[in-house]
C-alpha cells in the first residue's frame, strides 16, 4: 500500500505556489465579487472566523457584490446563521445547519481541549455537570460568570474557570444576539445551540461530506492542512475513502494534494 501511493504522489502533476494561491482565491471568492447571497457564502466558505464581532462582515464585504451588513445582521437576529465555538477551539460564524453538523464533528478536539483542565475539575461528574448546565442556559441565556457561579454551588472545590471551561466543552453552547449584530453592543450570553435553534444536533457525523466542502472552499489541499483547519486528528481515512472521487496533485515540496475533479483551477498568471 504505502509503494503505491509512493509512486501515484510522484507521478501526480505539481503545482506550483502561485497556482495554488490562485484556487485557493477563487474558492475564497477573492478573484472577483460574488453575486451569491451572504448566507450562501458562509455555507460555501464553511464558515467565517468570527473571534471578534466584526471581522465576518469586513470577511464578506470584500467577498460579495453589495453586501451590506444587514445581509448577515439579519440572518443572524432569524437565527439563520449563529456564533458557536467550533474549528480550532475558535468562534466562527456558521449557517444554523452547519452549526448543528460541525459542532459534533469537532467533539473529539473539545475532549482533548477539556483534558488541559483536569487538574481543576478533580471530583466533578462531567456528565452531571453537562445535565446541570444545559438547564441553567436552557432556562436562560447565560454570561460565563453567571454560569461559573451557579456550577460553583454545586462543586465548591472545583477551579471556578475549569468549571466553565468543562461546560463549553461538553455542551454546544451558542452566543445569543444581540451579541454579532451589526451596530449593536450586549455581554457573550449562552444557550444551547439546540434551545436557541428550536431542533436537535446531529450525531457526530462522519467528515467525508465536510473534507468534500473543504476541499471545494479551500482546495487542493493535503490532509494536514485540513486538520490543521479543522483542529482535528486522523482525517486520512477519510481521505482514502474518498480517493476515488478525487484527483491529486503535488505542490513543489513533494506533499500531496487532493481536490475535486471538477473544482476551478485558475491559470497561475491569472
Amino acid at each position: 500500500m504505502t509503494k503505491t501511493k509512493r509512486t501515484t504522489t510522484a507521478s501526480a502533476p505539481v503545482l506550483g505556489t502561485r497556482a495554488l494561491n490562485r484556487a485557493t482565491l477563487e474558492r475564497q471568492l477573492l478573484l472577483r465579487r460574488s453575486p451569491m447571497s451572504a448566507t450562501d457564502a458562509v455555507a460555501h466558505l464553511v464558515g467565517l472566523q468570527a473571534q471578534n464581532v466584526k471581522p465576518p462582515y469586513y470577511a464578506l464585504a470584500a467577498r460579495l457584490d453589495g453586501f451590506t451588513p444587514e445581509a448577515l445582521s439579519g440572518p443572524m437576529a432569524d437565527r439563520t446563521v449563529v456564533r458557536i465555538v467550533t474549528l480550532r477551539s475558535t468562534i466562527h460564524t456558521h449557517t444554523a445547519d452547519d452549526c448543528l453538523t460541525l459542532r459534533p464533528l469537532v467533539q473529539a478536539a473539545r475532549d482533548r481541549e477539556l483534558h488541559l483542565f483536569r487538574s481543576g475539575l478533580a471530583g466533578v461528574d462531567l456528565d452531571r455537570l453537562a445535565v446541570r448546565a444545559r438547564g441553567l442556559v436552557e432556562e436562560e441565556p447565560r454570561t460565563m460568570k453567571e454560569l461559573r457561579e451557579a456550577l460553583l454551588e454545586d462543586w465548591p472545590d472545583a477551579d471556578p474557570q475549569s468549571l466553565s471551561v468543562a461546560a463549553r466543552c461538553k455542551l454546544p453552547l451558542v452566543q445569543v444576539t444581540p451579541r454579532g449584530l451589526w451596530g449593536r453592543s450586549g455581554q457573550v450570553r449562552l444557550t444551547t445551540a439546540e434551545h436557541w435553534l428550536g431542533r436537535p444536533a446531529e450525531q457526530a457525523p462522519a467528515p467525508d461530506d465536510t473534507v468534500l466542502r473543504y476541499l471545494a472552499a479551500f482546495g487542493p489541499a493535503s490532509v494536514k492542512d485540513m486538520q490543521t483547519w479543522a483542529g482535528l486528528t486522523r482525517l486520512r481515512d477519510a481521505f482514502e475513502r474518498l480517493r476515488p472521487r478525487l484527483v491529486t496533485y503535488r505542490d513543489e515540496n513533494g506533499t500531496e494534494l487532493f481536490d475535486l475533479p471538477d473544482a476551478p483551477r485558475p491559470d497561475p498568471d491569472t
